[in-house]
């Protein structure tokens, strides 16, 4: 986390999460890393249980809006999270079965010692309007990056699920607001 940042657990805040790749390499740049990524997200959701308001996983970052978990706390989930899909990545990376896509990373001579930044951003979110802030910033992600030109476009985000009432990979706790 950086320095100066300082979470606050216990309150029953939302809190926005922002981590990154290492050295914000595009690990997760092909659709299946970021599939897998979903996948890894909704299984640390059912273990710890905690609300999930919103997402997007972009290439070499994410962004989840989530509530604190019955057990553990956000930096609990984030660790447990981070640490499967570098797991699942590597494996992946060393022996693809038969017949599917090979998940590479970006620099094929090298083989990082990290898949994640050792830091990420949390921030507590208390408000109405601040978890709308977050989450339309978490939603235009993609088309600030270039990656898209309209939100439906990015699959890996939350976005669908509010639009289109229920279509994305994950269900959301929908924000009222």
């Amino acid at each position: 986390m950086p320095s100066g940042l300082k979470p606050y657990y216990g309150r029953g805040d939302l809190h926005f999460m922002t981590f990154s790749c290492y050295r914000r390499l595009a690990f997760l740049g092909s659709s299946g890393a970021r599939n897998l990524f979903v996948r890894e997200l909704a299984r640390v959701r059912r273990e710890y249980g905690f609300l999930l308001l919103g997402y997007v996983v972009m290439p070499e970052h994410v962004h989840v809006l989530i509530g604190e978990p019955r057990r553990g706390t956000p930096s609990t989930v984030l660790q447990m999270l981070k640490q499967r899909v570098s797991r699942k990545m590597r494996k992946k990376r060393r022996s693809p079965p038969r017949g599917q896509l090979r998940l590479n990373f970006p620099e094929p001579g090298e083989n990082p010692r990290s898949f994640w930044q050792a830091r990420f951003y949390d921030f507590n979110v208390d408000t109405k309007r601040k978890t709308r802030e977050k989450l339309e910033y978490m939603h235009g992600n993609a088309i600030s990056r270039g990656l898209v030109e309209h939100p439906r476009d990015w699959r890996w985000s939350s976005w669908g699920y509010y639009a289109r009432a229920g279509s994305a990979l994950l269900s959301i706790d929908v924000f009222q607001g």
